[in-house]
């Protein structure tokens, strides 16, 4: 199977180079500020399937540079979904839990009401919209907390501090699913090669189980690495930033489960092994 991905040095683009069949392009080769380049990319392969694994992900900085966000989030992906259909191939772009507002305590069905707190979130929700506006063969899949061995992340972030500190505050009161890179990358594959032969479609959630704060991720990622470090629970109030984030990132994964056999991550046993990876 050809595989077509949009993105090379992320985090899930990474994974998915690790499986074969995959072409990963580059902002060299193709730069998501320009979407009909694209879209040409797609018509010139002609992939048996095509996953977006690229975005603008600098949430603070999207707060000045929405436009930018918008055109690298919204307009590309607007652009390769219809590239996709014409060539009637399935299309898969990677979303966020940022496109919920975070109230209640509850995990949120892909068909919950989406209220983004922020302008990432709005850049990625109008994606989302521009890619079933499309109308071909698609899948939406959002994710959060993303962590893995490579680029920026938390689990890299709370080990470089570790080095020198021992003690850290960290927000108690912003709850979510840890997800491990590689669990998006195995299941973006699961899900191209069914939609290939005609399975599945729609909008769907992956992400890592049980629910954690960031400070309670911060622990086990200090555990994991055998590390004495203490943190401090705080409340967001207490770590302003200049976007917001919701406090309730819970995803409920059961379509994905039910459409695909896939289950969500266990993001503790990930997590032992990708700091075993950074450490060793």
């Amino acid at each position: 199977m050809k595989l077509l991905v949009f993105g090379r040095t992320g985090q899930v683009a990474t994974h998915l180079q690790e499986h074969p069949g995959v072409t990963a392009l580059g902002r060299d080769r193709a730069d998501l500020a320009d979407p009909e380049a694209c879209a040409a990319a797609i018509r010139a392969a002609r992939p048996d399937a095509v996953i977006n694994a690229a975005a603008y992900t600098a949430v603070d900085r999207a707060e000045e540079e929405e436009a930018l966000a918008l055109r690298i989030n919204a307009d590309a992906p607007g652009a390769m979904a219809r590239a996709a259909a014409d060539l009637d191939v399935p299309f898969l772009q990677v979303s966020t839990d940022y496109v919920f507002d975070g109230t209640g305590d509850a995990p949120r069905a892909p068909d919950a009401a989406c209220a983004p707190l922020n302008a990432y979130g709005r850049t990625k929700l109008a994606g989302e919209r521009a890619v079933r506006e499309a109308g071909g063969r698609h899948a939406i899949l959002r994710t959060s907390w993303v962590f893995s061995a490579h680029g920026g992340n938390f689990v890299k972030t709370m080990l470089r501090l570790s080095e020198t500190r021992d003690a850290f505050s960290i927000v108690d009161d912003q709850v979510g699913g840890p997800t491990p890179a590689d669990g998006i990358a195995n299941a973006l594959v699961v899900m191209a090669r069914a939609m290939a032969d005609g399975q599945g479609g729609g909008t769907y959630h992956y992400a890592g189980q049980p629910a954690a704060s960031w400070a309670c991720f911060a622990r086990e990622t200090f555990r994991a690495a055998g590390r004495d470090v203490a943190v401090t629970g705080i409340p967001t109030a207490e770590y302003p930033t200049p976007a917001a984030r919701p406090l309730n990132s819970r995803l409920d994964c059961t379509g994905l489960t039910a459409d695909f056999g896939i289950p969500p991550a266990d993001w503790r046993a990930a997590l032992v092994r990708i700091v075993k990876e950074l450490t060793s």
